[in-house]
């Protein structure tokens, strides 16, 4: 869908128990908003359950859009083993699908996108909201899980092609 259209980057930030997602369309060095949103499955579902709404939930948003590229934050080292595990499998299941729909895949760590979109690599989700909000000239401030997609999605346009 490269061309007059541009190209539709989906960005991921990915979770267990939120997971967001940011879409914006990159038109040269020009990017534009498209849509964000989460994927929240019930904290009460077993965890296969949940990870099973999160693929759904995210191939809704492919087949839906019908993204060009797919940009996913990385693993971090996290303090509870148990947590990183449970990401883990997050990421895996958003993986798989963004490799079903045939999507290439760019997986950046917190910090690369903390420093690509604010310039600062310890970058506060407060921080992330109000750049993302200002960069896209949106309305309304995205919930910080969406917003960090939207970074995501911001970071790669920027190392894709280096604006």
């Amino acid at each position: 869908m490269v061309g007059q259209a541009g190209q539709l980057i989906l960005g991921i930030d990915p979770g267990s128990r939120i997971t967001g997602y940011g879409l914006v369309r990159r038109q040269g060095a020009r990017l534009s908003y498209v849509t964000c949103g989460v994927i929240r499955p019930d904290v009460k579902m077993a965890f296969a359950d949940r990870l099973l709404v999160i693929y759904e939930g995210i191939c809704q948003v492919i087949e839906k859009h019908e993204p060009d590229q797919m940009a996913i934050e990385d693993l971090f080292m996290a303090s509870n083993p148990r947590s990183a595990l449970k990401l883990g499998h997050a990421r895996g299941v958003l993986l798989l699908a963004g490799k079903t729909h045939g999507l290439p895949i760019s997986e950046y760590t917190p910090r690369t996108v903390k420093q690509t979109v604010v310039g600062y690599g310890q970058a506060e989700k407060g921080q992330i909201q109000h750049v993302v909000r200002v960069l896209l000239k949106l309305s309304g401030t995205p919930s910080e899980d969406a917003a960090d997609a939207l970074a995501v999605a911001i970071c790669h346009a920027h190392h894709s092609i280096g604006i």
